[in-house]
């Protein structure tokens, strides 16, 4: 099957279990809630959206591998692996915020190829193919043009597997330079702002590729500039994520490469 059919599977996937994971959402009082670890949180809701997601994929793709938050690796003999967080969000989710998605990506030897962000409280769907464009709700998006840090605001995202002190210094130096700091606690909800042009860009020093692989092939596709993760490793392991329009791309990376150096 063509990269397209894989990009229309996934987005009708998204909204299926967007609107699995919002029936759980509006009967919050009945979520069974465990903590994996510091700030790290789990639900019901989480394990169950991703048993959907696994088994439509077993049954249209039983060749493609799979990568997924709650339930671990899958190798597959294609040469394709879907990367799955069923809720990227789950602290905003089970403390009923509405601010939290269905991610949804795949990737050809390592590079993402297609990725789909669903966020069913707004009922935006975001979507990109490689060399196809970016777009939400079938409206093209678009990174900023501005080189300005005062301009807008910058995601920054934090966590538990690096020193602390590197967001912090990260948000002290935007705040320096004149620029805002934004976080939502949803990684992949914020690349895809960034894709949209609603943030200058975003940076965090150790994401799972989970949160981030749909939302940084977004912003490529709508014009912006990433450092770009490894293929040979960021799947499993994860990658640095430094994210930004064109003209601000540059002083983003130099704030975050000094801020994770500062840190160590």
């Amino acid at each position: 099957m063509s990269d397209q059919d894989r990009l229309d599977f996934a987005i009708e996937l998204a909204r299926k279990a967007g609107a699995f994971a919002k029936q759980h959402f509006q009967a919050i009082d009945t979520l069974v809630i465990e903590s994996k670890g510091h700030q790290d949180l789990v639900s019901n809701a989480d394990k169950d959206t991703e048993t959907l997601i696994r088994a439509a994929l077993a049954e249209h793709y039983p060749e493609d591998g799979i990568v997924g938050e709650e339930h671990g690796r899958k190798h597959g003999t294609s040469g394709y692996d879907w990367v799955i967080d069923p809720i990227d969000g789950t602290a905003n989710f089970v403390r009923g915020i509405p601010q939290w998605c269905v991610a949804i990506a795949c990737a050809k030897d390592g590079e993402a190829v297609i990725g789909v962000i669903f966020e069913p409280a707004s009922g935006e769907m975001f979507t990109a193919s490689k060399g196809g464009g970016a777009f939400v709700n079938g409206k093209p998006l678009r990174t900023v043009e501005t080189g300005d840090i005062g301009q807008g605001s910058i995601g920054i995202g934090f966590s538990v597997r690096v020193p602390g002190m590197a967001a912090a210094t990260a948000v002290a130096t935007v705040i320096e330079r004149g620029g805002v700091f934004f976080r939502n606690a949803s990684g992949a909800l914020m690349l895809a702002y960034v894709a949209a042009g609603r943030l200058l860009g975003y940076i965090e020093e150790h994401m799972n590729s989970w949160d981030c692989v749909a939302g940084l092939l977004m912003i490529e596709e709508a014009g912006g500039r990433i450092v770009k993760p490894d293929p040979a490793t960021s799947l499993d392991q994860g990658t640095v994520v430094i994210a930004g329009g064109a003209n601000i791309f540059g002083e983003i990376k130099e704030i975050a490469e000094s801020s994770f150096k500062s840190a160590r």
